[in-house]
């Protein structure tokens, strides 16, 4: 190998780049930064996109992008930072799939995008040029890969899983309640009156 650097190159643009992205969109949603609603109107939103409880569901998908994102552009705790910005995804991939694949008619490329890159670069490594390496890797090991990719599989398909069952119970009960301008069933000719 001619250039044994361009690989922890590569991986510094990767990171640093995924990272701010996450991070941006997390401080969006936490502190209202860049245009974004802060934790009140994440709140909102996501009890509007059938996440319960709202805050508690707005403070873990601004956590594990921001945070996530923080961590994988530092290149620290690299597997937790890429499992959580991953999970955080799924969520994300979840509300927009029912639009199809492509984010020009509001599916879900973009997030989904995101979070394989971030899981991509979580099991890959951090690279030389990053705290991890910087830390002889402590919080980088066999061991943490698959605890934090393991647990954010679980808690995002119990996160997503919730949500679909929310929406089925939602729209079950909408379809089983009459409409405000629907009024008594009209009698049938056939029945005495």
């Amino acid at each position: 190998m001619g250039h044994p650097n361009r690989r922890d190159l590569g991986l510094l643009v990767l990171r640093v780049g995924t990272g701010a992205v996450l991070a941006a969109h997390g401080t969006q949603k936490l502190l209202g930064w860049f245009g974004g609603g802060g934790i009140e109107g994440t709140t909102k939103a996501m009890e509007a996109m059938g996440f319960h409880p709202g805050r508690e569901s707005a403070v873990a998908a601004g956590l594990g992008e921001a945070g996530g994102g923080a961590l994988l552009a530092l290149g620290l705790a690299t597997p937790a930072a890429g499992a959580a910005a991953a999970g955080a995804m799924a969520g994300a991939v979840a509300v927009h799939a029912p639009a199809g694949f492509f984010a020009m008619a509001g599916g879900y490329e973009y997030p989904a995008f995101l979070g394989f890159t971030a899981a991509a670069i979580g099991l890959t490594g951090a690279g030389r040029y990053s705290l991890d390496h910087a830390t002889g890797h402590v919080l980088d090991r066999p061991w943490v890969v698959l605890t934090a990719f393991l647990g954010t599989a679980i808690a995002a398909a119990a996160v997503v899983n919730r949500r679909a069952q929310y929406q089925a119970s939602t729209d079950s009960d909408s379809d089983s309640e009459p409409g405000p301008d629907s009024g008594p069933e009209p009698e049938s000719e056939s029945e005495p009156a």
